[in-house]
């Protein structure tokens, strides 16, 4: 049996302003309206014979990741392992080694695949999945090696040794980091090197033997922590939070594959992209006569090889030549194409002031719809809430500020106190400091109401939540 595992805990920092902490990379949404996410879950249930796909992520992100799923006409049973923090790719894959070999035997194959790549040929793709499980079979530890098409520094490489039996495999000489522009260029020269992908195939008990080989310590504890966490819902594991975190933070390439001695690499004869920088997402745009790329609205005059992206409002270009512009509401990028692989030391600085633009949008997401902030100042906040049918928000209370909330589509039932009300459009109510309140939207179509906080403390945190439904008190 097939099991396609979907790693998607990455943040995606070289992808600021877009990709932000709470709404990272895979929730990146491309402009036939798809998220990454989505659409590696679509070419994984694909694949003839699978029925079950497992997502391991953070458990922060649970909703979103089933909110994508569901725009998905699949079919397939969804499994879900939630990680309380990241502990990179090593952890993430015994988590769900241990997962599916409990569900569907221990020789089950895992098909590793990052949440944030970009497939197009997925005839080609399946090929290459059936190469690697052929040669996964026997136990052996199989990678993805796509074949370089420049000298990138941005990904790190394979060295093929021996042509194994199974034609387009190899045995793996060595792996090798992110490399500088020379050295890359004399990988690529040689012919002898592969792009390091970061997907796998492999059995699921192969892949814990190597792991307690390579790793034991790490193996024992990643083996504690599965012991020890609540399974009882199959289709929701929630890692135990205190032993997940004390795991050893390591890739799998690190603590298995440099180490194993059966590993094998299948050439990738696909057009592959793992959208890692803005230069490689701004590729997916068409370029006109002098080589700009624009996604959004524009004006280029006397600019030459630029890509910009702005949602919502125009952008002026005039001279410039080979520069990265992403406009959002709340931040802008300027970066010369030569050094997007330096937007995440943005990212580092932002977190060391502990600036809100590292980790959310000035739009946040919310397993009830979502929230945009329309302005703030230090005694008030003003918001859009739009809820989804069907949804509503936790039973809550604040201490230092008041609610008035305006409708202006659908219908909201609304606890507000001792009061259970009906707030249609165009109507209004008023929630007073330290009122036990809800929102809930039982209608049909999408509740949207404007949200005017007014109070000494008006900060996200001043919240004391009673009942949710999405278990968050």
């Amino acid at each position: 049996m097939l099991v396609p595992v979907i790693l998607s805990g990455g943040a995606g920092s070289r992808l600021w302003p877009v990709s932000r902490e709470a709404y990272p990379k895979p929730f990146i949404r491309l402009a036939d309206g798809k998220t990454l996410l989505q659409k590696t879950f679509d070419r994984a249930a694909a694949i003839p014979g699978v029925d079950t796909v497992i997502t391991v992520t953070n458990r922060e992100y649970y909703f979103l990741t089933r909110d994508e799923f569901h725009k998905s006409a699949s079919a397939h049973r969804q499994l879900f392992v939630l990680e309380p923090c990241g502990r990179n790719t090593a952890p993430a894959v015994a988590m769900a080694a241990f997962h599916a070999a409990a569900l569907y035997g221990a020789d089950t194959q895992l098909l590793v695949l990052p949440a944030d790549h970009l497939i197009d040929d997925q005839g080609a793709f399946r090929s290459a999945v059936d190469d690697a499980r052929r040669l996964a079979a026997d136990g052996t530890l199989v990678t993805f090696g796509v074949t370089p098409t420049r000298a990138e520094t941005g990904y790190g490489y394979i060295e093929c040794g021996a042509a194994a039996a199974r034609k387009g495999s190899y045995g793996v000489k060595r792996f090798v980091e992110k490399p500088n522009a020379q050295v890359a260029a004399e990988f690529v020269a040689s012919g002898s090197f592969l792009w390091n992908s970061g997907m796998f195939c492999l059995g699921a008990q192969a892949y814990l033997d190597a792991l307690r080989t390579c790793e034991p310590e790490m193996y024992a504890a990643a083996l504690a922590c599965w012991d020890e966490t609540d399974k009882h819902v199959a289709e929701k594991v929630d890692l135990h939070p205190a032993l997940f975190a004390a795991l050893k933070d390591v890739s799998i390439d690190y603590a298995v594959m440099e180490k194993h001695a059966e590993v094998a690499v299948v050439r990738a004869d696909f057009p592959w992209n793992d959208i890692g920088s803005w230069s490689a997402l701004g590729e997916l745009t068409e370029a006109d006569a002098q080589g700009n790329r624009v996604s959004g609205e524009a004006i280029m005059v006397g600019s030459t090889d630029c890509y910009i992206q702005s949602d919502s409002r125009v952008v002026a270009a005039v001279g410039l030549k080979n520069l990265i512009i992403v406009d959002t509401p709340d931040a802008l990028l300027v970066s010369d194409k030569r050094c997007v692989q330096d937007v995440k030391q943005v990212v580092s600085a932002l977190k060391l002031t502990n600036h809100s633009a590292q980790q959310v949008h000035r739009t946040v997401h919310r397993p009830w719809g979502s929230y945009t902030v329309l302005e703030e100042g230090p005694m008030h906040k003003i918001k859009r809430i739009v809820v989804k049918p069907g949804a509503s928000l936790s039973l809550q209370m604040h201490h230092h500020r008041s609610e008035h909330w305006v409708v202006l589509s659908g219908a909201a039932e609304v606890v507000n106190g001792e009061r259970d009300l009906i707030v249609n459009a165009n109507e209004s109510t008023f929630i007073a400091p330290g009122t036990k309140h809800r929102l809930a939207n039982r209608g049909t179509e999408d509740l949207m109401m404007i949200e005017v906080q007014t109070g000494s403390y008006v900060g996200e945190d001043d919240i004391v939540r009673y009942e949710d439904v999405y278990g968050r008190v």
